[in-house]
């Protein structure tokens, strides 16, 4: 079991709609399974879900994703997210193997699957995935600008993309996260920091 501090995130107030806000970019097969059962539960624990990934990495692995409204998520989090998940999961059966059960944040270089994570990551680098190119182009990287109803805005370089500013609808997309800059590692080190001095 894993958890990696999301005090690195930036500062932000939590969607008002936390609770029942809905992810855009969703997983296929097993893992969509994996997460139609854990979504509910950690609801009601006060999380929510963030992304459910399965991969054979000893043996197989099932890791999940999850925050609270204000994007943290402590070892203690994710053990108590653990106990309560298990049960549900021996009980529904997803996986058809033995499988290890992972909980974590979603780090620094987060996936974004709502449309309030393209707003509150705004001027950081993300890197976006569409299921149908887009002018060719399947793949996209710029700074994250907001939102425009349901699209993504991001500035992107003119020479690649053949505009500054591109809009990506969310629900079309495969996979969306922040790529690592020295913008958003700074912001890291800073929330860590301030944090470091609450709790002296």
């Amino acid at each position: 079991m894993t958890a990696e501090s999301m005090d690195d995130r930036p500062t932000s107030v939590a969607h008002p709609s936390f609770a029942d806000e809905p992810r855009l970019i969703t997983e296929p097969g097993r893992a969509a399974r994996v997460a139609a059962l854990v979504e509910p539960v950690l609801g009601s624990l006060g999380y929510r879900l963030v992304r459910v990934h399965i991969s054979g990495y000893a043996g197989c692995t099932v890791q999940i994703m999850a925050e609270r409204p204000d994007g943290t998520m402590s070892i203690e989090d994710c053990e108590a997210t653990s106990r309560a998940l298990s049960p549900v999961l021996d009980v529904a059966d997803p996986i058809e193997s033995a499988y290890r059960l992972e909980i974590s944040s979603p780090g620094i270089d987060r996936p974004l699957v709502r449309r309030s994570d393209f707003e509150r990551y705004a001027g950081y680098v993300a890197q976006v995935e569409m299921q149908v190119p887009i002018g060719g182009r399947r793949r996209f990287r710029g700074e994250l600008a907001g939102t425009a109803g349901e699209c993504a805005r991001i500035r992107c370089d003119a020479a690649t993309y053949g505009s500054s500013e591109l809009l990506l609808p969310i629900d079309e997309m495969t996979e969306a996260k922040l790529l690592l800059t020295d913008a958003l590692i700074a912001q890291s080190l800073r929330r860590s920091k301030q944090n470091q001095r609450k709790g002296d």
